[in-house]
């Protein structure tokens, strides 16, 4: 049979969304609180039973209590998705072009003007993404620094926005490769460009799963 504490606990785990790391961080520190206080109850001269019972009683309910820590969740998952953002926008405006230097078909005709096109705006998009990253970073600390609690429509409407460019971004990554392709049969054995493919799939593979837990920690 589960104890009082933990089956507030699991309680917790079911309600709460948000990244695994973080959550099983907020659960240790609710079972710490709790545990402490049950702990103070015996010490008092209650048994065992009684004491988790009234230090669970104390804390307060899920439905008291889950708005604050699942916007903690929504803080933290906002953060982890702008930092893994920030760092592969300033990679790849960094790095993007590398992947073309002394390509055998550089020196060639130049590709259709829609291609340069769409290859310049990507350095657009990645400049977005890092804005809207770095406005999330800022954002978050200014509201652990403040005590701010709760998720702010600023911090929703950032984190919308930086999904929304990351979606535009990979779109526009797999429409620039995929034509890359179709105009260069070498492309798709040229070493920086197989590098460049392999490490830009794990970057969006990594930032896929920080946007999916940030969506959900704020559903």
């Amino acid at each position: 049979m589960r104890s009082g504490v933990e089956e507030r606990l699991r309680e917790f785990d079911d309600r709460l969304r948000g990244p695994g790391r973080l959550k099983a961080e907020l659960i240790v520190e609710l079972r710490d609180a709790l545990t402490d206080a049950a702990e103070a109850y015996r010490e008092g001269g209650l048994p065992a039973a009684e004491a988790e019972r009234r230090a669970v009683a104390e804390f307060g309910t899920p439905a008291q209590l889950v708005p604050a820590y699942q916007a903690e969740l929504a803080a933290g998952a906002l953060r982890g998705l702008s930092l893994r953002a920030l760092l592969v926008a300033l990679t790849l405006m960094a790095a993007g072009d590398l992947t073309w230097q002394g390509s055998s078909w550089s020196d060639g005709p130049r590709p259709p003007a829609g291609y340069l096109l769409l290859s310049a705006s990507m350095d657009g998009i990645w400049l977005a993404v890092a804005g809207f990253a770095l406005a999330g970073l800022v954002l978050g600390r200014l509201a652990a620094r403040r005590g701010w609690a709760g998720t702010s429509p600023a911090a929703r409407l950032l984190g919308l926005g930086l999904t929304a460019a990351l979606v535009l971004g990979s779109v526009a990554g797999v429409g620039l490769f995929t034509w890359s392709v179709r105009l260069w049969d070498a492309a798709l054995t040229w070493p920086p460009m197989i590098i460049g493919a392999v490490v830009t799939g794990a970057a969006w593979f990594s930032l896929a799963r920080a946007g999916r837990y940030w969506l959900a920690a704020t559903r």
